[in-house]
């Protein structure tokens, strides 16, 4: 009897050890890029995403290295780290394609919508893409734990998400908003929709003859 198909492959130790480090090294690099940042006098800031503007496309890659100031990566830090951990226990594929979308979307979002003259730094769209990747993905995969952990993440940052999208002067609501669509659109492409439709399931997974 021939088999079509093959069960998710579970994920090892050393995955998940790889993609918990990228998170802790991404996180190491703010704080190293801030620090030369801070002996530059904010210099470094300028390269941030400057809506509308072609030369501001490369700063959609170098926003999330960005802070205004030390009180402003600490408060990205945490929640960095706490949601990109929760996301780096299904595999370092994973994280890396969360933050891809994320990144991108939040990015590009932000580069079209926001005013021009102004720059967009920080990690927070990432932030928000995060928590709303978490809580989508239970609800696009139907998986009991994944509901479970999506419900604890909105109680954590609901309020949090839903303030930081509020236009306010001085704050990239763009870069939140995008950013936490970005979150939903990876939740699709990878736990729901969008995934169903790259990888079918066979009508049966057994063929043979009886």
């Amino acid at each position: 009897m021939a088999t079509q198909g093959s069960p998710p492959r579970r994920r090892s130790g050393d995955d998940r050890l790889a993609a918990l480090l990228v998170v802790a090294a991404l996180a190491a690099a703010m704080w190293a890029v801030e620090i030369v940042d801070a002996a530059l006098g904010g210099e470094l800031d300028r390269h941030g995403i400057a809506p509308q503007d072609p030369d501001g496309l490369p700063g959609i890659a170098a926003a999330p290295f960005l802070h205004d100031g030390f009180g402003h990566l600490v408060n990205n830090t945490v929640p960095f780290l706490v949601l990109g951990a929760v996301i780096a226990l299904s595999g370092l594929r994973r994280l890396l394609g969360v933050t891809a979308i994320v990144l991108v979307a939040g990015g590009l979002g932000t580069w079209l919508v926001a005013p021009a003259g102004t720059i967009h730094i920080g990690a927070s769209g990432i932030v928000f893409g995060y928590a709303t990747y978490l809580i989508a993905r239970g609800l696009f995969s139907r998986r009991a734990g994944q509901l479970a952990v999506g419900v604890l993440v909105a109680l954590l940052y609901g309020t949090t998400l839903l303030i930081g999208v509020v236009p306010e002067d001085g704050i990239s609501w763009q870069g939140h908003l995008f950013g936490a669509l970005g979150g939903v659109l990876a939740a699709w492409w990878l736990d729901g929709g969008g995934a169903r439709r790259r990888d079918p399931q066979p009508a049966s997974r057994y063929l043979g003859n009886a």
